[in-house]
């Protein structure tokens, strides 16, 4: 199997801000990796180097055997890209900004609208299809986006953050869409801040941070990566939540873990039962009420915690929520 995307050494700075430092990446025909990061680590950029939008400082990349740079121009029929903002125009209809979009790839007239409709179907549009866009809430807007991105069925797809604001059924409609197109060959490259997406969708999985790629592989090789155990407790009070840690801590293989909204404590081990048992022992002996307690296996987003230091953008919005 070839790469349907190859970049080496990709630099890109802004003034005095280094957004990628070295970005290696190869993407396989017919999968999907998964780009995680948070905010200014070098996600977007990458996208934009790779669909032509941006030309490196330093380093070369390939998409579809397409220099980045030297065949951008040829390069661009044979991609589709979605960004994190809709870009469609408000003064025409779904259908409208659809057939558009066919015709700029030369489909002739009668195909971009049977196009257009096809794919106002899929991602459930119909009805509003023949609406100007201007009245779409944000989650329509998203979605006609995605529509446009798929048009010509590219053999590379570009989606850089592809769902957020949109509702459950939505995502899960739009992932349906994904792994149908991955099955008749499509190469997707994916942005996501959505830990669960990317461990449903992604074949293989590039945590980025300061410009470059910092782990690398399947989800389950990177849950591997950082071993152990979870222990998950909750306590009744704020209060108990220190004295938890400090109970605890001996017993860490790495940095426990504090959510003071929903009052609970993460704490990594290894022994799996018998460190819960001692876990528990040792917080009754301490005279500290555990409202609820488990034992699971580590996460991607603990696997993001580990490698970046800190939680996901989204994990931290649903915590401060």
């Amino acid at each position: 199997m070839s790469d349907a995307i190859v970049a080496e050494g990709l630099v890109k700075k802004y003034g005095d801000v280094v957004a990628l430092d070295g970005m290696d990446l190869s993407v396989p025909e017919g999968t999907v990796f998964g780009l995680l990061g948070p905010n200014g680590a070098g996600k977007t950029t990458t996208v934009r180097i790779l669909t032509t939008l941006l030309k490196p400082d330093a380093g070369h990349a390939t998409v579809a055997g397409f220099d980045v740079v030297r065949d951008a121009r040829r390069l661009r029929s044979h991609i589709g890209a979605s960004g994190q903002y809709a870009a469609v125009d408000d003064h025409l209809t779904g259908a409208e900004n659809l057939e558009t979009v066919g015709r700029l790839y030369h489909l002739g007239v009668k195909r971009a609208r049977q196009r257009a409709r096809e794919l106002l179907e899929r991602f459930d549009l119909t009805e509003a299809g023949d609406r100007p866009v201007q009245g779409y809430s944000g989650g329509m807007r998203r979605r006609l986006d995605l529509a446009g991105a798929l048009v010509v069925s590219p053999p590379v797809l570009f989606l850089d953050e592809p769902t957020t604001g949109l509702d459950p059924r939505a995502r899960a409609s739009l992932w349906e869409v994904i792994s149908e197109l991955v099955a008749t060959g499509t190469t997707v490259l994916l942005t996501t801040q959505y830990m669960e997406e990317a461990d449903r969708l992604a074949d293989r999985i590039g945590v980025v941070d300061h410009g470059h790629v910092i782990a690398l592989g399947t989800a389950d090789e990177l849950k591997d990566q950082v071993g152990g155990d979870r222990i998950e407790l909750s306590v009744t009070s704020a209060a108990d939540l220190e004295a938890v840690r400090r109970t605890l801590a001996p017993l860490a293989v790495g940095e426990l873990q504090i959510d003071v909204t929903a009052l609970q404590v993460t704490i990594p081990v290894t022994g799996g039962a018998a460190a819960l048992t001692t876990a528990l022992g040792h917080l009754t002996a301490e005279r500290i009420t555990v409202r609820d307690a488990g034992l699971r296996r580590p996460t991607l987003d603990d696997v993001f915690l580990t490698f970046t230091g800190h939680e996901t953008d989204e994990k931290i919005r649903e915590t401060v929520r």
